[in-house]
């Protein structure tokens, strides 16, 4: 990767980090985080991919990084909204059996976020049967078995081994990606990654079939408009063991960055922005934030290391929460 090319991708994470800051107080969670009914996807989910996303910067750059000090200052932020980790607790009793409570944890734990007495009850609810019979599709029922070997659970039993069993995993036709399947694979991806943490992750079957295939469907992306998934199939091609410049079409940073809009934030999809000059506040977040904070993962993933070598290691950052 040349070095404009690298500015230029590395511009793209520092003004997402910026529009994403400017706007962490839509991140807060509010009352309906602590009901059963409660609207998780407009709470809970921005919430841990802000602590995901914010995790991995942190750990691919190094503290004297502007982009590793900006992103340690968001995920204190969300680490407070949670309580300092007492509100899983709380969503411990009221959904014993939900398994996003865990999954968002994860983020924090990969981070050093940690609260003791919510591990210690997560545990005891995942060696009962109920929780291991919880009926989930193979990509996320592997998106949980690693948030529980994040937070150090271990319990007796071995589930059936999910990989084999997820789109990814199946080695399926290339022809057959659509929209469903691009999400699957990429979160396949993450979880075997730790979000682009660790350098082993992926079987060397899958590494094979992914550097042969993304490129066309990352292509077929990008023509699409599809800006949220193009990032993070931006995000999977950093972590494969082979030169970026060989997976990657060399005009792929330079179309996303193309949709970036001067406050740094990206659209999921489509050619034209399509705000009419005006734009309501909660609907422009809710089709900006996930793709904005993607762009950011994959620019920070693609950046941490020279095209083609092993990715390096940032410092953990994070603290004891107190018990509930």
């Amino acid at each position: 990767m040349t070095a404009p090319g690298a500015r230029d991708i590395r511009r793209v994470a520092e003004d997402a980090l910026t529009w994403v800051t400017a706007h962490r107080a839509r991140f807060a969670l509010g009352e309906d985080a602590l009901t059963a009914d409660g609207r998780v996807d407009g709470t809970w989910k921005p919430l841990g991919e802000l602590a995901r996303v914010c995790a991995t910067v942190i750990h691919r750059t190094v503290p004297a990084d502007p982009l590793h000090a900006r992103a340690g200052a968001l995920l204190e932020f969300a680490w407070r909204q949670t309580r300092e980790g007492g509100m899983f607790s709380l969503l411990q009793r009221l959904e014993p059996f939900a398994t996003y409570p865990l999954e968002v944890y994860a983020a924090f734990a990969s981070a050093g976020f940690r609260h003791p007495a919510y591990e210690e009850a997560a545990a005891v609810v995942a060696r009962t049967r109920g929780w291991r019979l919880t009926e989930q599709d193979p990509t996320r029922r592997l998106g949980v078995l690693k948030a529980e070997e994040r937070c150090g659970i271990h319990r007796p039993g071995q589930d059936p081994a999910p990989l084999p069993r997820t789109w990814l995993g199946g080695l399926p036709e290339p022809w057959t990606f659509e929209r469903a399947a691009g999400y699957a694979l990429t979160h396949v991806v993450f979880h075997l990654t730790d979000w682009g943490r660790a350098d082993d992750g992926l079987p060397p079957g899958l590494t094979g079939y992914l550097a042969d295939w993304l490129p066309p469907w990352l292509d077929t992306c990008l023509d699409a408009g599809m800006w949220d998934l193009s990032s993070e199939l931006l995000a999977v091609a950093a972590t494969l063991p082979r030169p970026l410049d060989d997976v990657v079409p060399p005009d792929a940073w330079q179309r996303l960055g193309a949709v970036q809009d001067p406050s740094g934030a990206i659209r999921e999809e489509g050619h034209d922005a399509g705000d009419g000059g005006t734009r309501d506040p909660d609907r422009y977040f809710a089709t900006h934030y996930h793709s904005t904070l993607l762009a950011a993962f994959a620019a920070v993933l693609t950046t941490a290391r020279p095209a083609g070598a092993p990715s390096g290691t940032g410092t953990r950052h994070g603290r004891q929460g107190a018990p509930a």
